[in-house]
């Protein structure tokens, strides 16, 4: 009498607990079970969980968190006096499927004054919801991208690890899981270990910091790691996230290697070159031929624009010449007049191309002295000009010949031709054909000063100051040698 009475009171104790209670008599029947056990089964009554743990084995179905079925309901281990705590089950109900429950489970064997049990319990908690955030968890976590391995700070052994440091490391996932954080290093290498460590035993956040990881083939990976304290279930854990550098640092050393190539390159070409900062313009390197030709050293032009350096003669050609380049990025060759250090001046054609070196843009100019070209097409117009006082005698392949020996740049304008007048047209092709004033004013019945004021006109539309230029503007623009002289 005084057992069941004590019972009862066992009952009355356990009823109002919010943990789940089951009662388990040695034969494996099913004594008792509060509201909360029943509840943690989708049931009302106590038959409906069986009345024996063959009866519940028939209408509930368990599994391990490890996907694995048991030998033994946790309710026979307490049957058979076992003892164990914090085992997690997921619970499905036979008749419905859908329905699903995880439990986390211990046991209470409590043994009268002659040590038999008087008392099994399977004492349980619903942690069905720590179970899904920690699925939705799991699924996020192998579903980044990022690599990451969560390490436990009780023994410091890795416990999860993506697909994303699988796939970076070339590890398999048996050689991490269960590893202690020294065994697979994720600190190796780390610019600021101590630093690391110590947070890490610390259980603080590691700030993020390069590190270079040992891989299973030998070889080695630029990585930046970072480590930030989670909880796992109860667990205290280091979530390490990593990022990987080996392109950047591919990336860094092809970039590296481009600009040693371009800085070998940049200082043996022959041309006078130097590179300038595209929004200033402001010089930050020469080569020796920019030295060779215009006398200037680097202490007197780097880390000064040309304006300053008084490089350009007409400071309206360079204003011009710098709007240009920052506007279209790139200027073909242009002829400009610039001065050598000791003041003479040089003609030259430069061009210019926008530059991407690192994160910065630069101006390139190259720059070409033609100084003895144009001093030799300057004598060849002279020499032209001196003989045309008597040009009867130029035959029209030799007019061909000395029109072809000019190949003057791109005149500034829209490049459509003049609008010529007839009388200008004619004067023009008589002057072609080695025509002087007097045989054409004889040959149109013009006087002479009439032909010396449509030549006038003539000259200006053309954007010439000489009869020789005239002559070869004629030529380049096909007029027909069609007189054959006075």
């Amino acid at each position: 009498m005084t057992a069941d009475v004590d019972r009862h009171e066992l009952r009355q104790i356990i009823a109002g607990l919010s943990e789940g209670v089951i009662l388990v008599e040695p034969d494996q029947t099913i004594a008792y079970a509060n509201e909360a056990a029943l509840a943690m089964h989708g049931v009302e009554r106590l038959d409906e969980l069986g009345d024996d743990v063959d009866a519940y084995r028939e209408r509930f179905a368990l599994r391990y968190r490890n996907n694995r079925t048991p030998e033994h309901y946790p309710m026979e281990r307490v049957v058979a006096g076992e003892r164990f705590h914090d085992v997690v089950v997921e619970v499905h109900r036979a008749d419905r499927p859908e329905v699903e429950f995880v439990h986390s489970l211990r046991s209470l064997v409590a043994t009268d004054r002659e040590g038999k049990p008087s008392c099994l319990a399977l004492i349980m908690k619903d942690v069905s919801d720590q179970f899904e955030a920690e699925q939705r968890f799991e699924a996020t976590f192998n579903a980044n991208p990022a690599p990451a391995v969560i390490t436990r700070l009780s023994d410091l052994r890795h416990v999860k690890v993506n697909a994303g440091f699988l796939e970076m490391t070339g590890h398999v996932r048996d050689a991490v899981i269960g590893r202690s954080v020294y065994e697979v290093d994720v600190l190796a290498g780390a610019r600021n270990r101590d630093l690391a460590v110590s947070r890490l035993k610390e259980g603080g956040t590691i700030p993020q910091m390069e590190a270079c990881l040992d891989l299973p083939d030998g070889g080695t990976r630029f990585v930046i790691v970072a480590g930030q304290p989670i909880d796992m279930g109860d667990e205290p854990c280091m979530l390490f996230t990593f990022a990987d550098l080996e392109l950047r640092k591919k990336a860094e050393t092809a970039l590296r290697q481009s600009e040693e190539r371009f800085a070998k390159a940049f200082r043996l070409t022959p041309v006078p070159t130097l590179l300038a900062r595209l929004d200033t313009f402001t010089v930050t390197s020469i080569n020796e031929a920019f030295t060779r030709v215009f006398g200037h050293g680097e202490d007197s032009v780097v880390g000064r624009s040309p304006a300053e350096t008084g490089l350009w003669v007409a400071e309206a050609a360079r204003e011009r010449f710098e709007e240009s380049v920052g506007r279209t990025g790139f200027v073909p060759g242009q002829e400009v007049c610039l001065r050598h250090q000791d003041g003479s001046e040089l003609d030259c054609l430069v061009s210019a191309e926008r530059v991407e070196i690192g994160e910065e843009t630069f101006a390139l100019l190259v720059l070409q002295d033609i100084t003895e070209r144009k001093r030799g097409e300057r004598e060849l117009f002279e020499a032209i000009e001196a003989v045309m006082a008597d040009t009867s005698w130029f035959s029209r392949g030799l007019i061909e010949k000395l029109a072809n020996l000019r190949q003057p740049g791109p005149r500034e304008g829209n490049g459509a031709s003049p609008a010529l007048t007839v009388r200008e047209r004619q004067i023009l092709n008589l002057i072609c054909a080695g025509v002087d004033d007097d045989a054409i004013a004889k040959r149109l019945n013009l006087s002479r000063n009439t032909v010396r004021n449509h030549g006038a006109a003539l000259y200006r539309k053309l954007g010439v100051h000489k009869r020789a230029e005239a002559v070869i503007w004629g030529r380049e623009n096909g007029f027909p040698l069609n007189a054959s002289g006075p």
